[in-house]
């Protein structure tokens, strides 16, 4: 009785043998969780949104010149606040708070 199957190749994609690449070295970092790099992404906006809508946190967009943004990081860095802070209270003390 011959034994064919002794030596047989392991290919490159059949990952179902954990065992046979055990010894293999794959760059980059290990996958730790099995959703896709896009799907993580879209799940963990989603539930920084509820944490935000939670905190009495609400979305706002604008559009401003380079200049302006610059001068807003520089504050807020000296001030040792997230630009969005400061923003946030540049517009209260402007707005009237008793309505």
């Amino acid at each position: 009785m011959q034994y064919r199957y002794l030596n047989m190749a392991k290919e490159q994609t059949d990952r179902t043998t954990l065992d046979l690449f055990a010894e293999e070295r794959r760059p980059g970092r290990p996958k730790t969780n099995p959703l896709s790099r896009e799907e993580q992404l879209r799940i963990n906006k989603r539930n920084q949104l509820r944490r935000d809508r939670v905190k009495g946190l609400r979305r706002v967009e604008l559009k401003m010149n380079e200049e302006a943004v610059d001068l807003l990081n520089r504050l807020a860095q000296e001030r040792n606040i997230s630009r969005s802070e400061l923003i946030e209270q540049m517009l209260l003390s402007q707005l009237p708070l008793d309505t």
